[in-house]
């Protein structure tokens, strides 16, 4: 079943079935290669009964990549689809659908003479399908598409990305300033403007110090992570410096679930220091008291395609401290330098890490004036949208030879 409504003017299709999507998880099941061929089929299916043919298909990541693949193989001769181009966005690579050969025909509905096309190292790869595929590939930070040549942040695919080099762009990802805005957001317990944060943060520190069993202190410095509980966010090395850390004068929150290993290290953490609390959940009203409340941000990942962490909590006036990888490098310019909004360090070490943090606990202890006029620089940072929409707009217009035209 099709379903269809309009919002805002823009018209929205929703393909129902209920065999292989009235389930609780999005993704992750056994049987996902098969889900997302048949929702691949169904939307160019769609396509042929629907009155309007689009100019382009957008696609995300290789749950979506099926589309890509159908219009230029199984599909490549229907008079109707022959002028439709094609945009692939990558978000993260290390997720690439894998299968194995012998499903080619029998899930993925497509004939030995287009093998070439997703076979990568032995097996069906969905991903690499869609970037050979695709007349135009973005990710969404420049820097994660530069690291995307090498080896280390590609996971077997930085061949497929160096031939594609020509039709491939990284663009940063926005956050909508309408959620994500202190000033509206009634999920925190006291809402504040950029020009009154000082005020409307120490409220809000206190009310979640208070809720946390913390001490009430706004003197103390709070530092927060809010993070998928992963080997690739950096947890480890947090949890190898986290003594040393949390024997300084500080207090902090982790709010996150992930990998038993982490969750259960975590919350011995918290059974022996009075100043660590952590909450083993994903909580989006939560995520934004702490955004508000904190004062610093640990972001240390260890790949990052661009990362929203740290846009959200500038936005709330929160330092970020991050590592200089994909989208972190991109949006975070280091203490010291003009224009700086946060603190970061280079390399994949956790000492690196926490002097880094010490540095930031350091300057808000120590110069009020010098952490007010970051915070400033940070709350005024403006990461949405528009721009991201305008490169969007530029790679359509030419994928369709219209550079010059309205689209």
């Amino acid at each position: 079943t099709i379903y269809k409504t309009n919002k805002d003017g823009v018209n929205y299709y929703f393909i129902e079935n209920h065999y292989y999507f009235d389930r609780n998880n999005l993704y992750g099941e056994y049987d996902d290669g098969e889900r997302f061929a048949f929702f691949g089929m169904a939307v160019i299916e769609f396509l042929l009964k629907n009155d309007s043919i689009p100019d382009i298909i957008h696609a995300n990541d290789w749950q979506c990549a099926l589309p890509i693949i159908y219009l230029k193989t199984k599909y490549k001769d229907v008079a109707e689809l022959k002028n439709i181009k094609t945009v692939f966005t990558v978000h993260n690579i290390e997720y690439q659908g894998k299968y194995d050969m012998a499903i080619l025909g029998d899930v993925f509905a497509l004939d030995s003479e287009y093998l070439d096309c997703v076979e990568h190292e032995g097996c069906i790869n969905l991903m690499k399908g869609a970037l050979i595929s695709a007349d135009y590939v973005t990710t969404v930070s420049p820097n994660y598409a530069n690291e995307l040549n090498y080896d280390y942040f590609a996971y077997g695919l930085s061949n497929i990305i160096k031939k594609i080099n020509y039709k491939f762009k990284g663009i940063i990802n926005g956050i909508d300033y309408s959620y994500f805005s202190p000033e509206n957001d009634k999920s925190l317990y006291y809402t504040y403007t950029k020009r009154g944060y000082k005020t409307g943060k120490a409220k809000n520190k206190k009310s979640l110090q208070t809720d946390f069993g913390l001490k009430v202190d706004e003197k103390i410095p709070l530092l927060a992570m809010i993070t998928r509980l992963t080997e690739t966010k950096g947890i480890d090395l947090f949890l190898h410096i986290s003594e040393e850390l949390l024997s300084k004068n500080i207090q902090m929150i982790v709010l996150g679930s992930g990998e038993e290993k982490f969750e259960s290290k975590l919350l011995e953490l918290n059974e022996r220091y009075d100043n660590f609390r952590v909450k083993v959940m994903f909580n989006r009203d939560l995520s934004k008291k702490i955004y508000a409340a904190s004062d610093i941000f640990i972001m240390p990942s260890k790949s990052e395609p661009c990362g929203l962490a740290q846009l959200i909590s500038l936005s709330y006036g929160t330092i970020p401290v991050v590592r200089e990888v994909g989208g972190l490098y991109d949006t975070i310019t280091p203490y010291g330098n003009e224009g700086s909004n946060g603190f970061s360090f280079k390399n994949y070490n956790a000492h690196e890490l926490l002097d880094t943090a010490l540095r930031a606990v350091s300057l808000y202890e120590n110069d009020k004036d010098e952490w007010n006029d970051l915070v400033r620089r940070a709350i005024r940072c403006k990461f949405d949208w528009e721009s991201s929409a305008k490169e969007y707009m530029a790679i359509y217009k030419e994928i369709i030879g219209n550079q010059n035209g309205e689209y």
